[in-house]
């Protein structure tokens, strides 16, 4: 019934941005999902990422199976494509065999499977489709702020900045001169971020097909709720960041060409207009939530792959800062949303016990707090960088340091012991 019940919220969620995406003149997450049935798709490696999430319900066989017919299938559509010279111009030539393979699987679980491997198979279907519609979801959100949101907070955001010592514009000058080597892998990082968390979700859902069951808590619940949730909060805080606002890509739109060779000075902030095709998707940044979350999920995996979610932390964050599309703040607001996401999912799964409910209360008046100060004190802030520099990593470290007490706590304490039946008496 959870499932079911997700599913139903879920397709009216995306109906309703449908809906939206129509009314503004573009297509919607339904609309743009089902075009990469034929058309070349946006990201060829996400859709392959969500055939290996599917798959992870399938036997070894089974998984051979599905991803040759996956590669199969494509080569035909280069074929095709290069036969009748629609090679495209943009997206990626390969991807559509996978989503086919998807939406087969789908099929033959409805016609060909019953009972438990029904359940099964079509819940592996029902993961790798949420990760391709969480994307599309995603697109669909930025392009609603850019239009129900003409005012920008960032002359706010960029001075409670100040208390970090703007560090967008130190990472940009860095960045620069890097060269085009930095810059290249950096934008890779960022832009494969799902990737790298189909990756560690891999390794926590290996063992799927031989037990016949999900585990309790994994990557993808936590990844999926901070899309969902996160940009509520850009409706509600519109801010376009650095490169757009004080930068070259703000055009006539930003309030000066600051970024990143001189400080935004301190001013009285103000709500700034801009334009409508720009996305307000910085505060809090979800690229550092989900960076963080798969920093988190693998803490409990080997070596390799604790050392590749450390790497794909600070290459997010520097990616983040280093381009311009984020202030050092939207970073710390991503932070604390993370762990508390991560907390009440954690916490439901415990069926919300004292600490836990402790643990999620505690995180959400910290983030609060940190968006209000954004929004109202910032000029005290950057009065006072020695001050409110400080107060903003300690609440940081204290929500993580929270939820690290916590959660060893509910791993340390001993399982009890299943009760024992009383046994009859025998009679003599």
């Amino acid at each position: 019934m959870l499932w079911v019940a997700a599913g139903v919220v879920t397709l009216g969620f995306l109906l309703a941005l449908e809906i939206a995406a129509r009314h503004f003149g573009t297509q919607g997450p339904i609309t743009a999902q089902a075009r990469e049935v034929i058309h070349a798709p946006k990201s060829g490696f996400l859709l392959y990422a969500s055939l290996a999430l599917t798959m992870v319900v399938l036997t070894w066989r089974q998984r051979i199976i599905a991803l040759g017919t996956a590669t199969g299938i494509d080569l035909v559509f280069l074929l095709v494509r290069w036969a009748t010279g629609t090679y495209p111009d943009e997206g990626h030539p390969f991807g559509n065999g996978a989503l086919w393979v998807i939406l087969g699987l789908a099929v033959i679980a409805v016609t060909r499977r019953t009972g438990p491997e029904r359940v099964l198979m079509l819940k592996g279907v029902g993961l790798g489709l949420l990760l391709v519609a969480g994307r599309k979801t995603g697109d669909t959100w930025l392009l609603i702020t850019s239009k129900t949101r003409p005012l920008t907070l960032d002359p706010y955001v960029a001075m409670a900045d100040h208390a970090l010592g703007n560090p967008s514009w130190l990472a940009g000058r860095l960045l620069r001169a890097s060269g085009p080597v930095g810059e290249h892998a950096l934008d890779y990082v960022y832009a494969q971020l799902a990737v790298a968390a189909v990756c560690v979700a891999l390794y926590q859902l290996r063992d799927v097909a031989a037990k016949r069951r999900f585990p309790r808590h994994h990557l993808v619940r936590t990844f999926l709720l901070i899309g969902l949730l996160g940009p509520a909060f850009y409706m509600v805080y519109p801010v376009v960041g650095p490169m757009f606002a004080y930068g070259p890509e703000g055009g006539p739109w930003a309030a000066a060409d600051l970024w990143p060779d001189t400080l935004p000075p301190v001013i009285t902030p103000y709500a700034m207009p801009f334009d409508e095709i720009t996305p307000r998707n910085c505060m809090p940044s979800l690229h550092t939530a989900w960076a963080t979350t798969i920093f988190i999920h693998s803490r409990k995996g080997p070596r390799a792959l604790r050392y590749a979610g450390t790497f794909w932390l600070v290459a997010t964050l520097a990616a983040t800062l280093g381009f311009g599309w984020h202030y050092g703040v939207d970073l710390i607001a991503g932070v604390v949303f993370a762990y508390t996401v991560e907390a009440g999912l954690r916490t439901y799964d415990r069926g919300w016990d004292r600490a836990g409910l402790r643990l999620i209360g505690y995180g959400t008046v910290v983030f609060a707090v940190l968006l209000a100060s954004y929004r109202f004190v910032p000029l005290e802030m950057a009065a006072y960088p020695w001050i409110s520099g400080p107060l903003l990593l300690l609440a940081m470290a204290s929500v993580v340091y929270g939820y690290r007490r916590t959660t060893r706590r509910w791993e340390a304490a001993p399982v009890p012991a299943p009760r024992a039946e009383p046994q009859p008496e025998l009679a003599v």
